[in-house]
């Protein structure tokens, strides 16, 4: 996968963050979805799920970086859009796209019946657990250290799904 950043107008970015949280989206999902419309040419499955989990890397990376850093409710919602956007990949991998909660929690859900894994459900509702502690900042910083490595357990899992799926 080929990464670029791009550097846009506050306004835009904020418009396009809004559009984005309205759709269900991160601000780069959105952003992708627009160019791939724009420029006439759709995403296959495998580059979807290219996508989702290139975006999934980069949240835990900045996850990390907020957890040394010790601000606990950024580094809550990386790690929420970590796993989200790793549970996206498996999904778009399968050529289904994922827009809610429920979406993702259920897809979760038929996941861990088919891999007999129900592991998968503890781990993605930690996550989601961590998507709370961002708008609210109730966790104690070691409940978000080991939620953290939860949703380590969860993307490495879901990981394995993809390249068993690749194969």
């Amino acid at each position: 996968m080929s990464s670029i950043e791009l550097i846009v107008p506050k306004r835009i970015a904020e418009r396009l963050e809004e559009e984005a949280r309205k759709a269900g989206l991160s601000a780069e999902e959105l952003a992708t979805v627009i160019l791939a419309e724009r420029l006439g040419v759709g995403l296959d499955p495998a580059e979807a799920a290219e996508v989702y989990a290139g975006l999934a890397e980069r949240y835990m990376r900045e996850a990390e970086r907020l957890l040394a850093a010790g601000d606990f409710a950024q580094a809550s919602e990386k790690l929420w859009g970590a796993a989200a956007l790793t549970v996206k990949a498996v999904a778009a991998a399968r050529g289904l796209l994922l827009r809610s909660h429920g979406e993702l929690f259920k897809f979760v859900r038929d996941l861990s019946c088919e891999t007999g894994d129900p592991e998968l459900r503890r781990l993605f509702s930690a996550a989601g657990v961590l998507h709370q502690n961002f708008y609210e900042n109730w966790l104690h910083p070691d409940v978000v250290r080991d939620y953290a490595e939860d949703v380590r357990q969860l993307v490495q899992r879901l990981a394995a799904l993809l390249e068993r799926r690749g194969s």
